[in-house]
């Protein structure tokens, strides 16, 4: 009886480790860019989008409605502290507004855009 019940539970173990490595984390929210953004040579123009984060990929996409506007390559940055809220950092460079990463809200991770890294976009 204990070899069943210790078979049984390790089958449970194995199948939960298994879910887990196969489903992707994918992270959402809704941000507002104040100014047209330069996303890895994408112009993305001021308003609402929606991010969308898979850490399986690492991949970044913006979206418009339902219309992808950009996907660009990331890596990964620990943070000292957790975010409070969904936090888009740019720079300028010469006239241009350049996305540099995105948080967040409740993450200690910054999602930072590798520079010549993009994956697709229109």
């Amino acid at each position: 009886m204990k070899s069943i019940v210790n078979r049984v539970m390790v089958g449970c173990l194995l199948v939960t480790m298994a879910s887990t490595a196969v489903l992707a984390k994918t992270r959402k929210a809704n941000i507002t860019l104040s100014s047209d953004t330069n996303v890895n040579g994408t112009l993305v123009k001021k308003g609402m989008y929606g991010v969308v984060f898979d850490d399986k990929t690492g991949e970044l996409s913006i979206l418009k409605g339902e219309r992808l506007v950009v996907k660009t390559a990331t890596r990964v940055e620990k943070r000292d502290r957790k975010a409070q809220g969904n936090e888009v950092q740019t720079i300028l460079e010469g006239m241009d507004q350049k996305l540099v990463s995105f948080t967040f809200g409740g993450s200690n991770e910054d999602v930072v855009v590798q520079a010549g890294m993009q994956a697709g976009g229109n």
